[in-house]
């Protein structure tokens, strides 16, 4: 009867956690939650100075992340290794492309790399900087697909509309960014795969009217294989 108890117990917790909605912690938590991630853009020389660090946490390659069957064992390293990693990223782009038929979201490729443009208003509350209940439910899903491929690096760029205050709009774009840095965190991702950075209003990908304006408040993930 005692553990049955338990048991009623623990799946009573376990249900009201399941029911609680997602909030982001106390802002002054985060430099916690993103210890190791780094604060710049994602380029190859940062990528390049970042891999120790991203190996010495568990971090792997994607040479090392690929089954040994899938390996090739004739012809040139380097075209080779290129074709392992276009081809980690192409099963990726692809789970990432049929788990993710949401408005406001898209996955597109940029030569080996992944890149998912996630509108605000498909992650956030509308009225509340903050994430929202399909945001919750969106990013779960890349988290567990950015756990299963765990051989990349992570960019994550907040964007905002034009501004009158770029100041506030820098602001604005790293706070979106700096949230599902947190989000990923909580959720098991190696903080030593992120770059997490603010553009403001720059890059826009759609007009100033006022659907354009909903279009450019976005914040874009950027995922680079591991090499």
């Amino acid at each position: 009867m005692k553990n049955r108890n338990i048991i009623s117990l623990t799946a009573i917790l376990f249900w009201m956690a399941a029911c609680t909605p997602y909030a982001s912690p106390n802002r002054n938590t985060w430099r916690h939650y993103l210890n190791g991630a780094s604060f710049t853009d994602m380029t190859e020389m940062a990528r390049v100075a970042k891999r120790p660090v991203f190996l010495g946490a568990g971090g792997k390659l994607v040479n090392d992340a690929t089954k040994t069957s899938n390996k090739l064992d004739y012809g040139d390293k380097n075209t080779n290794d290129n074709i392992i990693a276009t081809q980690y990223m192409a099963n990726l782009e692809f789970e990432l492309y049929d788990a993710l038929r949401k408005p406001g979201i898209s996955v597109q490729r940029a030569g080996t790399d992944v890149v998912v443009i996630l509108v605000r208003d498909a992650i956030m509350k509308l009225d509340v900087a903050d994430i929202s209940a399909t945001g919750d439910d969106t990013l779960g899903i890349i988290s567990k697909l950015l756990k299963q491929y765990d051989a990349t690096f992570i960019e994550i760029a907040g964007y905002t509309d034009a501004m009158r205050d770029k100041n506030a709009a820098q602001a604005l774009s790293m706070d979106m960014a700096q949230r599902v840095g947190v989000y990923f965190a909580q959720h098991g991702i190696n903080t030593t795969r992120m770059f997490i950075t603010g553009r403001g209003a720059a890059r826009p990908i759609a007009g100033q009217d006022n659907i354009g304006r909903l279009t450019n408040r976005r914040v874009e993930l950027r995922i680079a294989p591991a090499r």
